[in-house]
């Protein structure tokens, strides 16, 4: 059909209209143009002809077009998507031919939508919107030439490709479009070629909706990353891989786990196909780890493992991709004082833990830091023993008392009347404070009770500590003789200082025959310390007297031990 009649302005559409060029070229120049092009039709444009299936081969489907020669057309295009030909020898079709192979065959092209023979075709085809076939045969400005039965004009902005530069890549092949614009009169036809490709992509949209079922793995290609996770291009539409289904370890971002570009199987968790939404998950395809954590993880075991996240209540331990537990703040530390995880341990940090307990079905698994050091009142009776001497700092007050740190997870207690002997205080704070480094003797150890008792005035000097500092053994020295009882002599050997002294058997008889003798016990004092002055022993006839209260005598010192605050005498 020969077409003679130039398209007027008014018979394409707005969205059509190309705007003025750079070369100030008119829409009236752009459409004097392709008035001209349309008067001189190429030579040997394509045409539909109808051919006959003789036989399918692996690759190609052999087509009877009434020549000499037969024609070929891939066998991908009579697949459906399960692979299934949709042909077989014998059938019609509409083919194109698109040139010669190598080997002879021409190259044919399936027209799936028949181009209208004349105006009549073409008027229903627009009345019923139904689409048509084509061929575009050149470019033109603002758009291509496509024919269609007659020449009609394709826009570039619904040409369906989205650059200038790939217009002449569809020059000579084969389209289907709608017509959108028919002005019989003056045989003008607009055509869109986007809105047929647009409703193919949502109908295949559609049918990929329709095919994918819930709990199927399927493989696809990583769209785009963003901070909540990845979008999955499967063929056509796209799935969510949130950043929490991409493994059962903790991620913490999807460029860790992904790149775009990447192929990767993946589960269908979730089709909403009203909503248009597919859900995705990747770490679903992989065993979890948690139905396997009773039997890999037993109590009493020791683990390793990486901090995660540190809580106010604990912190949390990774032992693997996707299995944590938690060391609770009780079983962080021995030590007695409040403490917070963060004092403890640092996220990122390996620590080494025992296993408390555990529960695949409620994912816990309860872990313990402190029990892993050991602990540290098992060691308490020899690092600590009674006597010994100890340095700590003052981490409590009370009002019984002080509480002294001695390493970790240990404290010694220092009563409140064994904080100095100098005077009596009420509070340990009149004395103390928190903080301070202070010495102490250790007075009892009880690791049941996880007790350690602590004594500082012990370790000031006493009347004891100087009279053994100023004396040594078989030093002749004088005594009062406090008490008599049975065998031992109660003998004060300085103000305040008292020693025990065992009496030789004749002394006792002595004393016992003699009897209780008065004294004066002022005189005696002032007697005595005038001799602990004067350093001079009794003199040898008091020596036979019998031994009995209030009497000053002669003593040898046959022992003396500083540690145990020690003194033993003999009468001398």
């Amino acid at each position: 059909m020969d077409v003679r009649r130039t398209m007027s302005p008014e018979s394409l559409p707005i969205e059509s209209a190309p705007s003025a060029s750079a070369d100030d070229s008119t829409f009236g120049e752009i459409l004097s143009e392709f008035e001209e092009s349309r008067r001189h039709r190429p030579e040997g444009h394509k045409e539909s002809r109808q051919g006959t299936v003789i036989a399918i081969g692996p690759e190609s489907v052999f087509v009877d077009i009434g020549f000499k020669t037969e024609g070929t057309i891939p066998v991908a295009e009579f697949q459906d998507a399960a692979g299934k030909l949709e042909i077989k020898p014998g059938d019609q079709l509409i083919v194109s031919i698109k040139g010669r192979g190598p080997e002879g065959y021409y190259l044919l092209s399936k027209i799936k939508v028949e181009r209208p023979k004349d105006w009549g075709a073409l008027e229903r085809a627009f009345a019923e919107k139904r689409p048509i076939a084509g061929i575009v045969t050149e470019v033109v400005k603002g758009g291509l030439a496509v024919d269609v039965g007659v020449r009609a004009f394709l826009p570039a902005s619904r040409s369906g490709v989205r650059e200038i530069a790939e217009l002449e890549q569809i020059v000579g092949q084969e389209i289907v479009c709608k017509i959108i614009k028919l002005d019989v009169a003056d045989e003008d036809v607009v055509v869109d070629r986007r809105v047929v490709l647009e409703e193919e992509e949502a109908k295949a949209r559609d049918q990929l909706y329709a095919g994918l079922a819930e709990g199927a793995a399927i493989r696809g290609t990583v769209r785009t990353l963003t901070d909540f996770g990845a979008f999955v291009d499967l063929g056509g539409v796209d799935g969510l891989l949130h950043v929490s289904d991409m493994s059962w370890g903790r991620v913490a971002k999807p460029a860790d786990v992904l790149s775009v570009g990447d192929s990767v199987e993946v589960k269908i968790l979730k089709v909403d196909r009203e909503g248009r939404r597919i859900s995705l998950g990747l770490k679903q395809l992989l065993p979890d780890p948690w139905s396997l954590a009773e039997e890999k993880y037993k109590i009493g075991e020791r683990v390793r493992g990486k901090v995660t996240r540190v809580a106010d209540f604990g912190a949390f331990v990774e032992l693997e991709p996707g299995v944590e537990g938690l060391i609770r703040l009780f079983d962080l530390t021995w030590s007695r004082k409040a403490v917070k995880a963060k004092d403890v341990v640092k996220p990122g940090e390996l620590v080494e833990a025992v296993i408390l307990n555990v529960s695949g079905t409620e994912r816990r698994i309860g872990l313990g830091l402190k029990q892993a050091l050991g602990d540290p009142w098992d060691e308490a009776a020899k690092k600590f023993p009674v006597g010994s001497v100890v340095e700590g700092r003052v981490a409590n007050l009370a009002n019984f008392g002080a509480f002294v740190e001695l390493g970790e997870g240990i404290e010694g207690m220092i009563h409140v009347g064994d904080i100095t002997a100098e005077k009596r205080i009420e509070h340990p704070q009149e004395m103390l404070k928190t903080g301070q480094t202070v010495r102490a003797l250790v007075l009892e150890c009880d690791r049941e009770k996880r007790r350690i008792r602590l004594g500082m005035k012990q370790l000031q000097p006493t009347s004891v500590d100087e009279y053994i500092a100023e004396h040594k053994v078989g030093d002749a020295v004088s005594g009062r003789v406090v008490d008599v009882r049975k065998q031992e002599a109660s003998v004060e050997l300085g103000e305040g200082l008292l020693v025990a002294c065992t009496l030789p058997k004749e002394a006792k008889k002595t004393q016992e025959s003699a009897g209780p003798a008065a004294a004066d016990v002022s005189s005696l004092s002032a007697m005595l310390a005038a001799k602990w002055k004067q350093g001079k022993a009794a003199n040898a006839e008091s020596s036979r007297e019998p031994v009995h209260a209030g009497q000053i005598r002669s003593f040898r010192i046959t022992g003396l031990d500083a540690a145990q605050k020690r003194i033993e005498l003999e009468l001398v």
